[in-house]
């Protein structure tokens, strides 16, 4: 790209220097006219001194742009701790990050980042985790809880173990994979690439052509010579080959601000056609976790006196539905009384005796084997856990794994984008539907085996569908790789991760939508500077070879059409989350 404005200058210094030093005597040259020459216009020194000027001063300010849209990514590396307060020996000892091993323990004082990926050993407190991911609101951190490295410990004296350190921690790794999407061409880059050589050497052939023409009609050499290197000047592709590059650095390194890892062009590419999300349930939409939403106790007995026997004999078992249980009890009562001749009963629940009463927990068929009679049901898809004392049906709790608060704004964001929702999910259909009903999707797909997932995304591809998948187990792997745009979330499986396009750190699921908009903004920036770039180009060849632009303007306005398309892909840099 730099050929023809090189040809310019140099061609425009040969020419002075010809002229001052060689050339006749005869109108146009300088040589014999005195200190008023009258045919000083034949000397293009200033041409070649302001075209370089002009070129630098372009560069330069090109070059800050394009730091500026780096420096996204460097605000990132910046947040990583260099020092980290390891505890060895029951003493805190200062060293180096490098020296953090998977397995220490290290503290984390009020006011200081967290220096690995971790689980709380200990302590309490709020976390600052919007530098990472985006996520505004601080979370709450207590025992057994994980952490992110380079997020900020806000009250408490935490104490973590470290579980991934250097290379291998979350904010590591969306560095390196934003910087290789950046590194990355996109399709309509290679395109511009393939034009630029063809380009080129057709402008060359047009410069040419220009003084051939200048001269055979009977022009001054001075003038045809103008006309020529003007072209050359002129058509100069640098904003051209800027137009894609710059966009790509300004989207993907805003995208990492906002915890949207883009893997490469190729996925902002991709979400320009998507017309179709479908959704994951299972620790996308809903929480992953089992939670408790009610407690109906029978008569005679009180909410309370429901929770504390259930969970007294739930502490023992180690089922998903016992923990919600567990956790249900513990947040509402200060203390759980002790189990005696606890047994676990695979498949139907858990039995045991506490303060002298025989207490049973567990499901329907469970009640049915013991011959305890109960019409309890469960609402809205949840399931029933049923508790009996003394043989006597004392109620039940709902446990159902919750939708996540953002999901219904989030489905309600893709379909003002015009998108189709779908809920895809091994589930069953009763539990599909109520969920899907909660966050406003109509189309389910249930009871869909892990193999079967990605069938599912290939027959709505069939059917004309761009697919855009968003997952995060292991199950989910095949489907993301399927889609025409795979998102996975960042807690979800490294299959899930790996199989995706992009990667949304931020646990909040408006990001979906934010990241779909963010792809299309930047190929729209992309399209605009590409638009600029090639008309600039096209309309101002042919003055250039008219005569009617000044090697000098011609240096000054491809100069700043560069500037301009940086600046234009700087834009992005202002880009935000939907409210």
């Amino acid at each position: 790209m730099d050929t023809l404005v090189s040809l310019g200058v140099l061609s425009s210094f040969a020419w002075s220097a010809w002229s001052a030093f060689a050339g006749g005597t005869e109108p146009g040259y300088w040589i014999g006219f005195g200190p008023t020459a009258a045919g000083a216009d034949a000397i293009y020194l200033d041409v070649a001194a302001g075209v370089t000027t002009f070129l630098l001063a372009g560069r330069y300010f090109e070059s800050r742009s394009r730091r500026s849209a780096a420096g996204l990514l460097a605000a990132l590396d910046a947040l990583a701790a260099k020092d980290v307060r390891v505890l060895r020996d029951g003493a805190e000892r200062m060293v180096p990050i490098g020296e953090l091993a998977v397995g220490d323990l290290f503290v984390v004082k009020p006011g200081e980042s967290i220096a690995a990926d971790g689980v709380v050993h200990s302590g309490l407190s709020t976390v600052d985790v919007s530098a990472v991911t985006g996520e505004p609101v601080p979370a709450e951190v207590s025992t057994g809880d994980r952490v992110i490295g380079a997020s900020v410990n806000r009250d408490g004296r935490l104490v973590v173990r470290a579980t991934a350190v250097g290379t291998h921690t979350q904010l590591a790794q969306m560095t390196a994979l934003a910087e290789r999407a950046q590194a990355r061409k996109a399709a309509v880059q290679r395109l511009v690439d393939r034009i630029c050589a063809v380009f080129v050497p057709a402008v060359l052939g047009v410069a040419a052509l220009t003084l051939a023409v200048w001269l055979l009609g009977g022009a001054p050499a001075r003038e045809g010579f103008a006309a020529a290197v003007a072209v050359l000047i002129i058509a100069c592709p640098c904003a051209l080959g800027l137009a894609t590059p710059t966009a790509l650095m300004a989207g993907v390194g805003r995208g990492a601000q906002l915890g949207i890892l883009i893997k490469g062009p190729d996925a902002l590419e991709a979400s320009r056609t998507v017309d179709t999300v479908v959704l994951d349930k299972t620790g996308t939409v809903t929480t992953g976790k089992m939670t408790v939403t009610a407690c109906r106790p029978a008569d005679g007995f009180t909410t309370g006196e429901l929770l504390r026997f259930a969970a007294a004999v739930e502490v023992g078992s180690e089922h998903a539905i016992a923990a919600a249980v567990v956790t249900a009890a513990r947040a509402e009562l200060p203390d759980l009384p002790p189990v005696e001749r606890f047994a676990a009963l695979p498949g139907l629940g858990a039995q045991g005796e506490v303060e002298g009463h025989d207490v049973l927990v567990g499901n329907a068929r469970l009640f049915a084997d013991r011959g305890i009679p109960c019409d309890s049901a469960a609402a809205d898809g949840a399931t029933a856990i049923l508790v009996a004392v003394d043989g006597r049906v004392a109620g039940h709790l709902e446990v159902r794994d919750v939708v996540k608060p953002s999901a219904p704004a989030a489905v309600e964001a893709l379909h003002a984008l015009g998108l189709r929702t779908v809920l895809l999910t091994g589930d069953n259909e009763a539990a599909a539907r109520v969920v899907a009903e909660e966050i406003g999707v109509s189309d389910v797909r249930a009871g869909v085996l892990p193999a079967e997932k990605a069938a599912v995304i290939e027959e709505l591809r069939a059917g004309g569908a761009r697919v855009a998948m968003v997952g995060d187990g292991i199950n989910d792997g095949p489907a993301l790789a399927t889609a025409d745009l795979g998102m996975a979330m960042a807690r979800g499986s490294d299959i899930a991760v790996r199989s995706a396009d992009m990667v949304l750190v931020r646990e909040d699921l408006r990001v979906v939508p934010d990241a779909i908009r963010l792809a299309d903004r930047t190929l729209r920036i992309i399209r605009g500077n590409l638009a600029w770039a090639f008309g600039y180009n096209v309309a101002a060849i042919p003055l250039a070879a008219l005569g009617l632009l000044n090697p000098l303007i011609a240096g000054a306005a491809m100069s700043l059409s560069s500037v301009l398309v940086v600046s234009n892909s700087l834009r992005l840099k202002d880009f935000r989350r939907a409210a």
